[in-house]
């Protein structure tokens, strides 16, 4: 068998699980597309449309957003019990951390100086690791009834990923979130078919192509995996999600490892909002994380960031390996990506080290953040960050 022939029948072998939902506990969609490495020679890198961002000029809720360089991290002992979150202590997580972020002492205060009545709030989850390790139900219903508290109908609200398939196998459904729209980039009908009558795929018509990441790096896909790409070549469109259907998005991702780093805040955004990435896990993970985070459908509307860390995991991750899933019962919240990112890096490397994974950091895992601050989205200098810590039950 050629080299070639073999790639193709491992990509096929990758996307039928993905197809089936199995992938998550098994395989991470970067391993399609070369495990997140860094060699030691620093070879020459794709060229990218970063320059655009020229052209856009910020806006009053552009990244870093109202509290830059700040984080408050709530812990509970309580938040995990036999291994699954307890709803009443994410609830009280959220509300502390809102609090303290913002100084109000009025909670609904605190939400309305993200969000306001009448706005169409996108919530952006993580499901890619099927049911082990989603974005906990028990946060994102914490957040829904504080929104709802705030004054944002349920109608307004929007819960969404890249791909529809993976919300609904997650438990992402109308049942259990009745009025709210669940939705996704990449989308099948009824019948399990990517194509509609006319043999177009539903996601092209979710993809806007006014918008884009561009880079110097060819996507290449076969009948079985162009669906989850939706289009191959230099390209990578934002979603219509992003683009037309949101006017804030509030980030909730999970505190995961993706090799030496973290696929926390921003590599949720960034990989979840745009097609055709295959093509860039391996020669631009970290370039993909800040640059399509800078973009307007995300830098402008991501007003808030409340990492997931009731439970996470230390190693294999993005994926979810059993034996390396952890109960952190943390959360992390701020509206700077880059800080939270910085901070979740902190206690997935301390936690690396503890477990003999690491004798000590590389800072070069940590490229994306430093990256994201030069584009002004962040605080990626842990000193200069107010990483402010509290400790419920």
């Amino acid at each position: 068998m050629s080299k070639k022939s073999h790639s193709t029948v491992d990509r096929r072998n990758f996307f039928k699980l993905l197809a089936t939902g199995t992938v998550g506990a098994a395989v991470s969609p970067s391993a399609f597309a070369g495990k997140l490495t860094l060699a030691d020679e620093k070879p020459e890198k794709p060229q990218t449309n970063v320059d655009d961002l020229k052209k856009y000029p910020r806006n009053k809720n552009s990244m870093p957003g109202a509290f830059p360089a700040s984080v408050v991290q709530v812990n509970h002992e309580g938040s995990v019990v036999d291994n699954q979150p307890v709803y009443q202590a994410a609830y009280d997580m959220v509300a502390r951390g809102m609090l303290e972020l913002t100084g109000k002492r009025n909670l609904k205060k605190a939400w309305r100086v993200f969000v306001k009545p009448g706005e169409t709030i996108g919530l952006k989850v993580n499901p890619v690791a099927g049911k082990l390790l989603t974005t906990s139900h028990e946060v994102v219903k914490a957040v829904i009834a504080q929104l709802e508290e705030a004054g944002i109908k349920r109608k307004d609200m929007v819960i969404w990923d890249r791909r529809e398939f993976q919300l609904h196998e997650t438990g992402f459904t109308e049942e259990n979130y009745p009025g709210i729209k669940i939705t996704g980039t990449e989308q099948k009908d009824k019948d399990g078919s990517y194509y509609d009558t006319d043999g177009k795929l539903y996601g092209e018509s979710m993809i806007d192509k006014d918008w884009y990441y561009w880079a110097d790096v060819e996507g290449e896909y076969d009948e079985y995996t162009i669906p989850f790409m939706v289009n191959g070549g230099k390209y990578s469109y934002f979603s219509k999600i992003c683009t037309q259907q949101v006017d804030k998005i509030i980030n909730i991702p999970i505190l995961k490892n993706a090799g030496s780093t973290v696929t926390l805040a921003m590599k949720n955004l960034a990989f979840g909002a745009i097609t055709n990435t295959s093509r860039l896990h391996k020669q631009l993970w970290f370039e993909t994380c800040a640059h399509v985070c800078a973009f307007p459908p995300l830098r402008d509307k991501v007003v808030l960031n409340i990492a997931d860390g009731l439970r996470g995991c230390f190693n294999g991750g993005p994926s979810a390996n059993p034996q390396f899933i952890t109960n952190y019962k943390t959360i992390l919240v701020g509206s700077d990506a880059v800080a939270v990112d910085r901070v979740g890096y902190e206690i997935v490397l301390k936690k690396r080290i503890e477990e003999g994974l690491l004798e000590k950091e590389n800072p070069r895992y940590r490229t994306f953040l430093d990256m994201a601050a030069e584009l002004e989205l962040g605080e990626a200098n842990l000193e200069k960050i107010s990483w402010k810590k509290f400790n419920l039950g």
